[in-house]
């Protein structure tokens, strides 16, 4: 055989490549846990609600579960108003929330702005703090008996604002909302921060060429080119709140009064599927609760992918 045939043999022959099996060795237990944490749960969640216990044994029963939650008097009643409140305590952290975390970051990204990094940890370090003792703290606070609110607000001639807000049914769902805000707002701070901090310094420094400079380069240049990560923080938001039940139960209690004022449902869930006090636990109807908490969340992250995510402005550069 020829020397330019050999070549041309070789130049024909493809280069295989090696296959990486190791990858998925190490997915494989990552893999295996969040199945077991998080599919099968789901899976047998979904299942249960179309199921009801009948003399002991469990009958499919389709869709009733689902028209018991939505047309029975004393389930519909518990369910719409805990629906109601959790949109209510969404939308306060959307429009409190999420405005004061781009605010924060705006500011803290200003170049001539001191002590930077304790503002960002001060700000970011109640996050960190377990919810059992941002709610026992703010608790003791707000309390009319022995809490420091009071004489903060005398101290600044604001006593006579001063009332149990936690006591009342038209401003509970606001107090512990605003709480939750305190508790967070470092999360939307850190991560509109982090897409301030990686716009290209030629971008602004061609709007200062154009003399956009201070709040009028924020507004022109730069929040436009933050928007997607806005937009993560909002549908992170959603699926936050609603999921939310760990700083309601730790401040309101179970019944999350007063009268059911602070009922959300992730309260409803937990009283419907295991049970208070004199209520018996139903995990049929728990199972549907949560099978309609998944699907209102589905419905917001779908969305948000396929509508409002393609709407959008994408730079590059």
């Amino acid at each position: 055989m020829s020397e330019a045939a050999t070549s041309d043999a070789l130049e024909v022959t493809p280069i295989r490549r090696p296959r990486r099996w190791h990858i998925l060795i190490f997915l494989f237990p990552a893999f295996v846990v969040y199945t077991a944490v998080m599919i099968l749960p789901l899976i047998e969640t979904l299942r249960l609600s179309l199921y009801n216990v009948v003399d002991n044994q469990s009958v499919f029963v389709g869709l009733n579960n689902f028209k018991v939650l939505f047309g029975d008097e004393r389930w519909s009643h518990d369910f719409w108003n805990a629906l109601r409140n959790n949109l209510i305590f969404f939308a306060i952290h959307m429009c409190v929330q999420n405005p004061i975390g781009v605010a924060l970051a705006a500011l803290l990204s200003l170049p001539k702005l001191r002590f930077v990094s304790f503002y960002r940890t001060a700000i970011f370090l109640p996050t960190l703090l377990s919810f059992v003792v941002v709610g026992f703290i703010w608790k003791l606070i707000l309390s009319p008996l022995w809490g420091v609110a009071p004489e903060l607000l005398n101290v600044i001639g604001l006593k006579s604002l001063f009332a149990p807000w936690l006591g009342r049914p038209s401003t509970a769902l606001i107090t512990v909302a605003l709480i939750s805000v305190w508790q967070y707002v470092g999360i939307p701070m850190m991560l509109i921060y982090a897409a301030l901090l990686n716009i290209p310094e030629e971008v602004v420094e061609a709007a200062e060429c154009d003399g956009i400079t201070g709040w009028s380069q924020f507004w022109k240049i730069k929040l436009p080119l933050v928007l997607p990560a806005i937009g993560i923080i909002s549908i992170l938001t959603f699926v936050g709140n609603f999921n939310a039940f760990d700083l309601v139960y730790t401040v309101q209690g179970a019944l999350a009064g007063p009268d059911g004022s602070t009922d959300i449902l992730g309260t409803l869930l937990y009283r419907v599927f295991f049970g208070f006090q004199l209520q018996l636990g139903d995990r049929s109807m728990g199972a549907t609760i949560a099978t309609v908490m998944f699907l209102i969340i589905l419905a917001g992250v779908s969305f948000y992918l396929f509508i409002v995510q393609r709407r959008i402005r994408r730079y590059q550069f």
